[in-house]
């Protein structure tokens, strides 16, 4: 038997189930722990504590929830771990965890992987014309960090030296498992098609059980949310590898979810870009390989682009946020009023002051399908509750709002509850600024053992483009009795973020069902559907290796992340509200058992 590689994905972000690691701990033959703590929106949450505290800036979550309860158990099984809970303070991170592993007796060989922070060259980089990667905007005056997402190169030199815990900075989401399989297999940098590979298996795991049944389009077929499986894969030689969970865990293991995983936050397939190779995941295969497993092949690679993607993140005014639930007759038109005239009362407080007009508001009536624009239903509905976001660049004119919505209770609207939990806080608004860094900037390294190494420099080679796919069949209306279906009959859809920009991966349930799909649902219909949140253009890839289609929606987000004042700044809602978007299929398909009803 071929050797293979044994890898368990224990956390998905910051904030991830305490479960996971020891439930990934009692799988036979395990090898190696990978955690992912660090989101955009984390580092910006990492860089307002390491404001407050220098000696912090890292997931505690890492050393307190996930090391602290089991590092006797992964010490005692030979387990080693690899996370990026180093986030901006990566020392402190190790030195923490040292400190708890004394107090149980133990002395696991830590590595540290730094050199991420690239704020000592910032100045120089500002200097030389550096422009937003999205925007074309200049730098802010100051920032709070700046980060480059860097690859696994580090993390297989660590393990190389012989570390048992392995903590980065801000690498990307897959390094800690292409770090692993580079490390096991001794692959090669410049091995562009098993780099890719090695990508596409952190990929599928870097967000935890979404691997494994969560937030799956068939949601009702996912058992036991309570004990949810973790992922765990084994890799072989060439990068492939077989996705399972923890036996008697709850979760699914299912083609179509690991589908929905795969193209969760891609935008281009054929050009999916990180440090150590440019990956193209458009043929790439999902199959059933036996009860309660699937196997995922075919990833292809190319030489990577010479910079690091980096995001700086800085402040850029305060926000408040407030909810009041509102019941009773004719309950949305008592929301509305209420946000009406707490807005105008507070603009003429704040006018009273000289004071300048809030930067932005937003209103939602959650429960009333408020996000969903012009595609809301209109049903009735006794109960609602009201959520009012705004911006300001002074936090003292946002204290206006936040004292006068208490009164909302006693001289507005009937049955109006208008806190949940006190006075809601002011929060600094934290933004992100995205830009390029020549790799040969950015010099890596590795602590370990009282010595410092420098990781070699990233392989690198000739940019070459994609191959362009054979034309795409799109399939005609059959004449004929037709009927009308969601597309959620057809197809199983997850979105992801990326920045303010949102990507939607549509899956056909059957492959003969795609080329329907294409001729109904393009970019122009879905840009339509979003009008009254995109502000972007929409594009579509093709992934016919899924039997899938990803659209990338930009400017979709109003911001995104923190800088969002949306209910759904992650673009989480996307997927599940293009879902009830109208397809139309012969009539057939329904009476042969082709296509499951759905309700419309």
């Amino acid at each position: 038997m071929s050797k293979t590689t044994r890898i368990g994905g224990a956390s998905g972000f910051w904030g991830d189930s305490a479960i996971a690691t020891p439930q990934l701990l009692a799988v036979p033959g395990l090898q190696y722990l990978v955690y992912d703590y660090l989101a955009e929106t984390t580092m910006s949450i990492l860089a307002r504590a390491r404001a407050k505290d220098p000696a912090l800036g890292y997931a505690t979550d890492f050393v307190h929830a996930a090391m602290a309860p089991n590092l006797a158990a992964i010490c005692g099984k030979g387990v080693r771990v690899i996370a990026n809970a180093g986030g901006l303070n990566p020392q402190a991170c190790r030195d923490a965890l040292v400190e708890i592993a004394k107090k149980q007796g133990l002395s696991p060989r830590i590595a540290v992987v730094s050199g991420d922070d690239v704020m000592p060259q910032f100045e120089r980089l500002r200097a030389e014309g550096v422009r937003d990667l999205h925007t074309g905007e200049a730098p802010p005056a100051e920032l709070y960090s700046a980060n480059a997402y860097v690859g696994a190169r580090g993390i297989a030199q660590a393990l190389e030296l012989g570390a048992e815990i392995v903590i980065t900075g801000r690498c990307v989401d897959s390094a800690v498992v292409v770090g692993v399989l580079a490390h096991e297999f001794g692959w090669r940098w410049d091995d562009w098609d098993r780099i890719a590979a090695g990508t596409l298996a952190g990929h599928v795991i870097e967000c935890g059980a979404q691997a494994t049944g969560g937030l799956f389009t068939d949601w009702q077929q996912v058992p036991g949310w309570a004990d949810m499986g973790y992922p765990v894969i084994d890799c072989e030689g060439d990068g492939s590898f077989v996705l399972t969970k923890p036996e008697g865990t709850g979760g699914l293991i299912h083609p179509g979810a690991v589908s929905e995983q795969i193209l969760y936050e891609v935008g281009d397939p054929a050009n999916y870009l990180m440090p150590d190779a440019t990956c193209d995941f458009r043929q790439v295969q999902v199959e059933a390989h036996s009860p309660g497993a699937v196997r995922v092949s075919g990833a292809r690679g190319r030489a990577p682009t010479g910079t690091y993607k980096a995001n700086g993140t800085w402040r850029d005014g305060h926000q408040l946020q407030l909810m009041m639930a509102i019941r009773g007759i004719d309950a949305p038109a008592k929301a509305r009023k209420t946000a009406d005239a707490l807005l105008v009362r507070t603009r003429a407080q704040l006018r009273q002051r000289g004071m300048p007009d809030y930067t932005q508001t937003c209103v939602e009536l959650l429960g009333c399908e408020s996000l969903y624009g012009a595609n809301a239903r209109a049903l009735p509905t006794r109960e609602v509750v009201l959520r009012i976001a705004a911006r300001h660049a002074d936090p003292k004119a946002l204290g206006f709002l936040q004292r006068e919505c208490a009164s909302a209770g006693t001289s507005m609207g009937p049955a109006t509850r208008s806190s949940f939990a006190g006075r809601a806080d002011v929060q600094p608004v934290i933004k992100v600024f995205s830009f390029l860094v020549p790799k040969e900037q950015v010099t890596l390294q590795v602590e370990f053992s009282d010595a410092v190494s420098t990781v070699a420099a990233p392989a690198s080679g000739p940019a070459v483009a994609a191959e362009p796919l054979p034309p795409q069949p799109s399939g005609a209306l059959p004449d004929g009795d037709t009927t009308e279906v969601p597309l959620v009959a057809l197809a199983w859809a997850r979105s992801g973020d990326k920045g303010d920009d949102e990507n939607i991966g549509v899956i056909a349930r059957r492959a003969a069902f795609l080329p329907l799909l294409r001729a109904q649902l393009g970019a122009a219909q879905v840009r339509a559907y979003f009008a009254h949140l995109v502000e972007g253009d929409v594009e579509r890839f093709e992934v016919p290796g899924l039997h899938a289609m990803n659209f990338v929606l930009h400017r979709a987000l109003d911001g995104g992340g923190v800088a969002s004042l949306r209910s759904d700044p992650l673009g989480k809602s996307f997927a599940q509200m293009l879902l009830d978007h109208p397809v139309r299929i012969p009539r057939r398909w329904l009476d042969d058992g082709l296509v499951a009803a759905h309700p419309a």
